[in-house]
C-alpha cells in the first residue's frame, strides 16, 4: 500500500488531474454527453463534483443536510463580533496539498492556528514547554516511528491486530507515559487509544499528525471551501434536502428521493459515511461483503462544546491545554479573530463525550470551570453564552469520522473502497490518510479522475 508521500511523489495529484494507477480504483468510461448523481455535499462529493464540472461533465449533487460541508461545520458564536468556530473538520496540515491548492485555486486565504498545549495532570497544572515525556519513551516512540516506515506487508498485518493501548504498553509505555498517550492521541482518534489499531495510529503518527504540521485553517471558516465547491459547481446543481431513499442500477442508474423526485444519470459517486449509506435501499442490493464491512465500521464519538467569554482570560492567542478531567482539551476557537471576547472549545472523545453532550449548559460550564480552575480561578462569571455538538448523535454519521479498530484496516477498507456496478465510492472513510479532511478530498477527486 502506497503512502500519502509516496502517492505525492508518484504525480498522482498533477496540474491535469488525478490518475487512478495504485488507488484501487476502476475506471469508469462515459460517453462525451453524459451525466454523474453524486451523493454528498461534504467536502468529498464536492471536491468529486468540482472536478467532473471542469470537465464538462453534467452533475447533480443530493445533500439530505440543508447546508454544504457534511462534518465540515462552521458556526457563528457571536454575529455582532463575527466570532466562528469549527464544530467540525478543523486543522488543516502544511502538508495537505490538495486543500491548500484548492484554496489558491479558490481565493481562500488561511490563518496561521498552531497551539501552544498546555497541560492539567493529577491536578498539576503545567505551562507549555513545562512537561512532556520521558526522554526514554521519547527515544523509544522515535525509534518505533522510523521502524514502521521499513515493515514488510505481513507485519503490517500482525500489527493490525493489536490496539494502540496494547501495542505501547508491550512496547515499555507505562505510568504517566501512557496516561499522556492516551489523553493526547485519544484527541485524534475520537476514541480511547484501547478501542484504535496500533498499525493505523502508529501511520498516522508517522504521516502528518504531529502538532508542528497542522498550523492552518481558512479564514471566515473551513465551511468556506465548500461554499467555494458548491459556486463553481452551481448552485442549481447542488440541492439541499435531497435525501437519498432508493438506488436502481442497470445500464444507467436511477436515483430517488424521500421527497419524491427521481433523477437519472450514467454513473453515481457516493460520498456519504457507511451509516447513511445503509439507509439507502438499493437495488440490486449491495454485495453481502460490503454489507457486512458497512455494518462493522464504526465511527468517532466527539462532543464540541464552545463557550464564549466576554474577556479572553487565557491571556495567550495559542492557548490550549490537555486535562485528565472529564473536559479533557480545552482549546482557543477564535484565534486571530477580532474581539475583546473568545471561545473555548471544550472537545471531549469517546466515553467522555457520551456523557459531556447529555449534561445542562451548566453542568458543561462546571466541568471548563474545574479544567480551567487551577490556572485561572474562577472564570464563570465571564461565560456569555455557549452551544454544543455531539457528532455521536449525528443523524447521518453517528460519529465524526471513521475509526478502524483493531483488524480491520487492510480487511475492511478494500471492501468498501470497491466499486458496485455504475457507483465509485469516496469520503475520509475509505483515504490512505483516513479521518482527515485532506482525505475526504483526495477519494472525491479520485473518484472523479476515475469516470
Amino acid at each position: 500500500m502506497s503512502s500519502r508521500r509516496q502517492f505525492i511523489k508518484e504525480g498522482l495529484l498533477t496540474s491535469a488531474g488525478l490518475t487512478i494507477a495504485s488507488t484501487g480504483f476502476t475506471s469508469f468510461t462515459i460517453g462525451q454527453k453524459s451525466k454523474v448523481i453524486v451523493i454528498g455535499a461534504g467536502y468529498s462529493g464536492l471536491a468529486a463534483a468540482y472536478q467532473l464540472k471542469k470537465r464538462g461533465i453534467d452533475v447533480v449533487v443530493l445533500e439530505a443536510r440543508n447546508r454544504v460541508g457534511g462534518r465540515v461545520f462552521t458556526y457563528n458564536m457571536d454575529a455582532k463580533e463575527k466570532l466562528n468556530v469549527e464544530l467540525g473538520g478543523e486543522w488543516i496540515s502544511a502538508s495537505h496539498q490538495r486543500i491548500l491548492g484548492l484554496c489558491n485555486e479558490l481565493n481562500l486565504s488561511l490563518q496561521d492556528n498552531l497551539l501552544e498545549a498546555h497541560l492539567l495532570y493529577k491536578n498539576k497544572y503545567s505551562k507549555h514547554e513545562a512537561w512532556g515525556y520521558s526522554p526514554e519513551w521519547q527515544k523509544k516512540i522515535s525509534k518505533l516511528k522510523l521502524d514502521f516506515t521499513d515493515l514488510q506487508p505481513e507485519q503490517q498485518n500482525e500489527m493490525d491486530k493489536l490496539d494502540w493501548w496494547r501495542y505501547l504498553l508491550n512496547n515499555g509505555c507505562d505510568g504517566a507515559d501512557l496516561d499522556l498517550q492516551n489523553m493526547i492521541d485519544s484527541i485524534d482518534f475520537g476514541e480511547s487509544i484501547r478501542q484504535v489499531s496500533a498499525y493505523t495510529s502508529l501511520k498516522h503518527f508517522t504521516s502528518v499528525a504531529e502538532r508542528k504540521e497542522l498550523p492552518y485553517k481558512i479564514v471566515g471558516g473551513n465551511s468556506k471551501l465548500a461554499e467555494a465547491l458548491a459556486d463553481k459547481i452551481g448552485k442549481e446543481n447542488v440541492k439541499l434536502n435531497y435525501q437519498v431513499k432508493r438506488i436502481e442500477q442497470g445500464n444507467n442508474v436511477k436515483v430517488t428521493c424521500t421527497n419524491g423526485e427521481v433523477f437519472e444519470a450514467d454513473k453515481i459517486i457516493c460520498s456519504i459515511p457507511t451509516l447513511a449509506l445503509k439507509k439507502i435501499d438499493w437495488f440490486p442490493a449491495l454485495p453481502v461483503d460490503k454489507i457486512d464491512a458497512i455494518n462493522e465500521l464504526q465511527y468517532s464519538r466527539v462532543n464540541k462544546n464552545p463557550i464564549l467569554f466576554n474577556k479572553r482570560f487565557w491571556n495567550n492567542e495559542r492557548f490550549d491545554i490537555i486535562t485528565d478531567t472529564p473536559a479533557h482539551f480545552i482549546y482557543h476557537g477564535t484565534k486571530d479573530q477580532r474581539s475583546a471576547k473568545g471561545v473555548l472549545i471544550s472537545y471531549t472523545v469517546g466515553d467522555k463525550a457520551d456523557v459531556i453532550a447529555k449534561q445542562s449548559d451548566s453542568n458543561k460550564a462546571m466541568f471548563m470551570q474545574e479544567a480551567l480552575q487551577p490556572a485561572f480561578g474562577n472564570i464563570r462569571s465571564m461565560i456569555e453564552k455557549q452551544t454544543n455538538y455531539y457528532w455521536g448523535d449525528d443523524e447521518f454519521s453517528k460519529g465524526g469520522f471513521s475509526v478502524y479498530r483493531p483488524g480491520q484496516w487492510f480487511r475492511l477498507r478494500p471492501v468498501l473502497q470497491k466499486p458496485f456496478l455504475n457507483t465509485l465510492y469516496a469520503g475520509e472513510h475509505i483515504a490512505d490518510l483516513q479521518a482527515s479532511m485532506e482525505g475526504a478530498i483526495v477519494t472525491g477527486e479520485l473518484a472523479a479522475a476515475a469516470i
